[in-house]
């Protein structure tokens, strides 16, 4: 593993918003039946701070930035990969816009759009799964917890 660790983070925890944000999440529980409603590509900076990458309905599409990651609302699995790996793939997928469609296409089984993506998306893209569209944030979170290079 490089000495930057990137991580798979998934989060659990509650907002302290109100309105569509916390609506968005509680659905995505509830529908993928599980206790994620987003997750990210986040790399280590420092201290709690991480870079996160991710597809995020709130930021509208996808975008990179600085955040905490608190252990009491997200979770986080070490990948095998790189911060340039990241970085590169980043890169190639930068501004593109949110997939709503997607994302309730994971229930309803609709097929991908090119120029969107959705958080898991996004992760299992990066991951090079096959037919990313169709991982929620939990369906990633059992998949790569289930790999054998947990620390």
């Amino acid at each position: 593993m490089s000495k930057t660790t990137v991580w798979l983070a998934c989060y659990k925890g509650r907002s302290e918003h109100r309105g569509i944000a916390r609506f968005a999440d509680w659905l995505t529980r509830k529908v993928t039946r599980g206790i994620y409603s987003h997750c990210e590509l986040a790399v280590t900076q420092g201290g709690h701070e991480y870079l996160c990458y991710s597809a995020s309905f709130r930021d509208r599409g996808v975008r990179g930035k600085i955040m905490p990651l608190p252990d009491d609302k997200w979770d986080k699995l070490p990948l095998q990969a790189t911060l340039s790996e990241v970085e590169a793939f980043f890169r190639k997928h930068g501004g593109k816009r949110y997939d709503w469609q997607g994302a309730i296409g994971i229930v309803l089984g609709n097929k991908e759009q090119r120029d969107r993506l959705f958080c898991s998306e996004f992760c299992a893209e990066f991951l090079q799964l096959n037919e990313s569209w169709r991982y929620s944030p939990n369906h990633l979170y059992a998949l790569v917890s289930s790999w054998q290079y947990r620390l």
